[in-house]
């Protein structure tokens, strides 16, 4: 009985609390209205800041003090989204420093990849802007980034991340690098072939040739033949067209059937990746800060204070907001020790309130913050 009468109690003072966040919410309402009419900025830190400090004055003990200030961040970040999309609703859009627009523009369109033909960033450039497409291969990915900045191709195809090896972390870091924008993304399933010289069988073979992520995604099928050697080139193609340029039965190339067809070897074993659903990812971007009108992922990257609870407090913006988090990578950062720069993919458009209101947010609590695309 005495556990119906506490919970009698809790049901009172949790009506009350209901009632009186509805009230709160009242002013809030007249809060965004003042703000609309005066161009005042939705994000007030100071006044944030202050407001935390206040409560947890307030509040009795540490652990009530610490919940204190999440309770009141949420209800300050409720506060923010509502206001955001009353300002939408009045045609007054957060501006995130992107250009809405209806459909990315590829007729055309000059396309940069890296590698040569029959690699799988042809393949991609293809699959996504047509096997008609005016495009050209550079030997690197950072080549095929600056062709893009220098105004010599419209677009970079480049791969991000493969289902099973991972995500392909030096490209990540030419994200930064290059002021480039992601506005669309192309997934490419990936078969692995072993190819090698018409006519060489599989007791030939002594040398393997291809791309790190390839032979890694391969590794089951190479390692069990330990008396094979493997070594690295910049790619897929690259390994195909050595094997038809040295003439030796005794390598093989790991590329996809295109690239064997292309040039003219013979599929000594196929399917050889172990992950029979193998995908890579890859990415288009461009020098414009541009999105799609019903893009719906963002990428984010920021870096954090290098203190207990900054990553905790950086990814509460988005459970605040409703935003699903898709993925999230770190990569170190150079010249700073055990310091961590963080990838992130989110679901929604930056037309949305909810997801203006997690970036500024955000933006405000990361030592950097950078939106890489929208697409």
């Amino acid at each position: 009985m005495d556990l119906l009468k506490i919970r009698d109690q809790l049901d009172r003072i949790d009506r009350e609390i209901v009632r009186l966040f509805e009230e709160r919410m009242e002013l809030v309402n007249d809060v965004a209205e003042f703000k609309i009419t005066t161009g005042k900025q939705v994000f007030d830190k100071e006044r944030e800041q202050a407001k935390i400090a206040a409560v947890r004055k307030q509040a009795r003990g540490e652990f009530n003090q610490q919940a204190a200030e999440e309770i009141f961040t949420q209800l300050m970040t409720i506060s923010r989204r509502f206001q955001y999309r009353l300002l939408e609703q009045h045609g007054q859009k957060a501006d995130l420093g992107f250009k809405q627009i209806d459909r990315i523009p590829v007729a055309d369109a000059r396309v940069v990849y890296q590698g040569v033909e029959g690699a799988y960033s042809h393949e991609a450039t293809l699959a996504y802007f047509g096997d008609k497409a005016d495009c050209f291969h550079v030997k690197t990915w950072e080549d095929a980034m600056e062709s893009v900045e220098r105004g010599m191709a419209d677009y970079a195809v480049i791969p991000i991340e493969n289902s099973s090896a991972g995500a392909v972390s030096p490209n990540y870091d030419l994200l930064i690098r290059h002021d480039n924008v992601i506005v669309a993304e192309v997934c490419l399933p990936v078969n692995h072939m072993l190819l090698g010289l018409p006519g060489a069988s599989l007791e030939d073979i002594r040398s393997v040739y291809s791309h790190p992520q390839a032979l890694m995604q391969c590794g089951e099928y190479l390692n069990a033949r330990p008396q094979w050697r493997q070594f690295s080139v910049e790619n897929t193609a690259v390994a195909a067209r050595k094997i038809i340029e040295d003439q030796d039965k005794s390598q093989a190339a790991v590329a996809s059937q295109a690239a064997g067809k292309l040039y003219g070897l013979e599929a000594l074993a196929a399917g050889i990746n172990h992950n029979k659903e193998n995908t890579t990812r890859f990415i288009i971007l461009t020098k414009d800060r541009v999105y799609q009108k019903a893009a719906q992922k963002v990428s984010l990257c920021f870096e954090l204070p290098h203190k207990s609870g900054s990553l905790y407090n950086m990814l509460g913006n988005l459970i605040y907001n409703g935003v699903n988090m898709r993925m999230i990578e770190s990569r170190p950062i150079l010249g700073r020790n055990w310091e961590y720069r963080f990838f992130v993919d989110i679901e929604g458009n930056l037309s949305e309130p909810s997801i203006q209101n997690a970036i500024k947010a955000m933006s405000e609590e990361a030592a950097n913050l950078r939106i890489l695309g929208n697409y």
